[in-house]
């Protein structure tokens, strides 16, 4: 057992899926796996372990921002042997043409967190995805017919900005999306030597305003989700 998950070792898949909401992977376990036992409850971030189409994987909450995803996935690594590790989340598009419901394949995370310039002494750390895992879900996405869009996204340490103007200078350089995780995910992927990817679900349009309700939110998000679980 690791400081902030309650497993034994051999508990937790090589594939782990990665929602920030620990009821987002409660949700999965129980729509998407066969017989999905809980092996986490600490600090309520729920993680779950089953198979699906017959293949073992693992879900974990992981929390919000990059601090607590750091966390989670260092230990998924070195104490439980995660091989790939694939975030499952939300994302506010900063573009015109990225459409609520919209799924995105970052292919980098741009970020204005100073997490990896503490660890590169002030100079630059460009986080990216696993290109085979990227590949693979771009072929995967085709034959599910599921549409996405791909490209650099911005990780940001804030929600609530007080300035409306701030995404401007992020869409102007082509950034598709805002969210708080991958920048971290794929830096502690890319220090340990294995495969990231963050798949996510525009449910916000920070240029339009417009909002997914909940209904719609979980029926889109099982777009996500399967591709997901499709690349374990």
């Amino acid at each position: 057992m690791s400081l902030h998950i309650r497993a034994e070792k051999g508990d937790i898949a090589e594939t782990v899926l990665l929602p920030g909401d620990p009821l987002r992977a409660r949700w999965i376990a129980d729509h998407f796996l066969e017989n999905a036992i809980q092996y986490n409850d600490i600090r309520g971030m729920y993680g779950y372990t089953g198979t699906y189409r017959g293949k073992k994987v693992s879900v974990q909450g992981t929390g919000m921002g990059i601090p607590s995803i750091s966390i989670y996935t260092h230990e998924l690594i070195n104490d439980f042997g995660a091989k790939q590790l694939i975030r499952i989340g939300s994302a506010g598009s900063y573009q015109p043409y990225i459409k609520v419901r919209d799924i995105v394949l970052a292919m980098a995370a741009s970020t204005n967190s100073n997490i990896n310039r503490i660890h590169f002494n002030q100079d630059s750390f460009a986080p990216a995805a696993d290109y085979e895992l990227f590949i693979r879900a771009v072929k995967k996405a085709e034959d599910l017919k599921i549409p996405v869009k791909a490209g650099n996204i911005l990780t940001s340490d804030i929600f609530y900005d007080k300035d409306p103007e701030y995404y401007r200078k992020w869409a102007e350089y082509g950034v598709l999306c805002v969210e708080m995780e991958a920048a971290a995910l794929y830096s502690v992927a890319a220090r340990f030597g294995i495969k990231s990817l963050a798949i996510l679900t525009v449910t916000d349009h920070i240029v339009t305003g417009e909002s997914m309700d909940a209904a719609s939110r979980e029926n889109s998000l099982k777009e996500m989700v399967t591709l997901a679980l499709e690349l374990t």
